[in-house]
């Protein structure tokens, strides 16, 4: 599942991920992304990751798509999560998500915004 959080704010955007995401839940993420795009131009993006399992093959696709399409929209990707393997996520996103990416513990989810919010 994929949800929009509730710190979203100006040229910020947050979702929060857990379970199994599919393709069906790109369709919270794109509209909400695009709109910020269309409004901002570049963007910062949150991800946390803290309850996120896994992504069905279904939403591979989705998710290449959704790089193809915004990585040059998105100045700054966070990732906020607990484990070695989101950290490693963070490292790749940068040359296929985003300008620039960093990942944050959860205990620091509040430093993942204040980095995002930072001209």
């Amino acid at each position: 599942m994929i949800e929009k959080m509730s710190e979203s704010t100006g040229r910020v955007i947050g979702f929060r991920m857990s379970g199994h995401v599919t393709k069906e839940d790109y369709a919270v993420l794109t509209p909400e992304v695009q709109a910020l795009v269309d409004r901002e131009g570049s963007i910062g993006l949150l991800l946390d990751l803290e309850n996120f399992k896994w992504e069905e093959a279904n939403a591979w696709g989705s998710d290449l798509k959704f790089s193809q399409t915004y990585r040059h929209k998105i100045a700054k990707l966070a990732i906020v999560g607990d484990k070695r393997w989101q950290h490693l996520i963070a490292n790749l996103a940068d040359p296929f998500y985003a300008h620039e990416s960093k990942f944050f513990h959860t205990t620091d989810r509040a430093a993942a915004w204040e980095w995002l919010n930072a001209k």
